[in-house]
């Protein structure tokens, strides 16, 4: 399964993909993509964030409720995913921030 290097807008690594689990750089389960497009959950339901183009990974402040997204499942360890490096810098697109803080979460 290939790993998908997730990055803010200033280009630093703050995530990677799994599949359809979002882990931090740590290894860390920190979300999930329960409806199999860009929207990422926390394993408590809330919203997390949006991957966007270019591998960024963004908090929308407008994002309509989709209703309760069930529970996954525990996905285990997965592994170190390696270190992606630096991605550069991309503008955010209107109403996104980045997402600080996910190792904490």
């Amino acid at each position: 399964m290939a790993v998908q290097y997730l990055f803010n807008s200033s280009g630093g690594w703050i995530a990677f993909r799994k599949g359809k689990y979002v882990f931090s750089p740590r290894g860390k389960w920190i979300g999930w993509l329960p409806w199999d497009e860009t929207d990422v959950v926390t394993p408590n339901g809330e919203y997390l964030g949006t991957i966007y183009r270019s591998n960024r990974f963004y908090k929308f402040s407008s994002r309509r409720y989709r209703g309760y997204p069930g529970y996954p499942g525990y996905p285990g360890y997965p592994g170190y995913p390696g270190y992606p490096g630096y991605a550069g810098f991309a503008h955010r697109p209107l109403g996104a921030e980045d997402i600080e803080g996910l190792d904490e979460q």
